[in-house]
């Protein structure tokens, strides 16, 4: 059975932040990913994730300049210098929270010149952390013009070119399905690569149990591949409280035991 973890900056989204630690353990979570943590001193995350016997899993990088800034510019040229320092600083944070992944956001550009750029800034810092886990995840067009990585066949091919061990791919039932129209057959032919999985319903991005994708088959093919790491749920609840989204899960578990 997959082992389920909790996005909270999605999920548990109805409470402030550092009491969304408690709801996520509460509802039988044992990990959680937070996409931006940095407005918050690493040591209160630190607490909050100890209290309640969680592990983080993920963590996005590099954390935009300001509240609301873009998600992430390692495809952008020039920025070389920055993302240096900006991913040093994310390293020290991660150490603070024993994250186990790093998600490298390409952010928004397009060219040969910004392909380049990610290929050498994913380089580095998997040559400067060589012991840290790192991610890349295509994210879908219409959600995120402009954004780089925007398909998996390109995800691919940077990861072939980058091809650093500590590189990886995140994948994401929702922007897969969203991207090319077949989540399932997306992780058949991507799901080898994956380090990190995410899951949310298409098109509406809530809980799984809407739209094209059958998740109890994704689960199954999953659970049956070679991946052994954490099935995170990154959506938007479509009701009042994120526990009583949760539906999904609770099914799955009972019908798995």
């Amino acid at each position: 059975m997959p082992r389920f973890a909790a996005n909270i900056s999605m999920l548990f989204a109805e409470l402030p932040y550092l009491e969304r630690f408690a709801a996520a353990a509460a509802a039988g979570f044992k990990a959680v990913e937070i996409l931006s943590p940095y407005e918050f001193a690493a040591k209160e995350t630190q607490r909050a994730l100890l209290a309640n016997g969680l592990e983080l899993l993920l963590i996005n990088a590099p954390p935009p300049n300001y509240t609301g800034g873009e998600p992430g510019y390692a495809a952008q040229p020039g920025n070389t210098d920055r993302f240096q320092r900006d991913i040093r600083r994310v390293l020290r944070y991660g150490d603070v929270l024993g994250v186990g992944i790093i998600h490298v956001m390409a952010g928004y550009a397009k060219g040969e010149e910004a392909r380049d750029s990610f290929v050498n800034n994913l380089r580095w810092a998997a040559d400067f952390a060589p012991k840290q886990q790192f991610t890349i995840e295509p994210l879908n067009a219409g959600d995120q013009p402009g954004y780089f990585l925007d398909d998996y066949n390109l995800a691919a091919e940077v990861l072939d070119v980058v091809n650093r061990p500590n590189v990886g791919l995140q994948y994401d039932a929702y922007h897969a399905q969203m991207i090319h129209g077949d989540a399932a057959k997306v992780w058949d032919t991507f799901g080898s690569r994956a380090v990190h999985v995410q899951i949310g319903a298409a098109p509406s991005r809530c809980e799984p149990g809407t739209g094209p994708v059958d998740f109890e088959e994704l689960f199954r093919t999953i659970d049956n591949s070679e991946y052994k790491g954490w099935v995170s749920a990154e959506y938007t609840p479509s009701t009042v409280t994120t526990e009583d989204s949760l539906t999904w899960m609770r099914g799955w578990c009972e019908g798995e035991d």
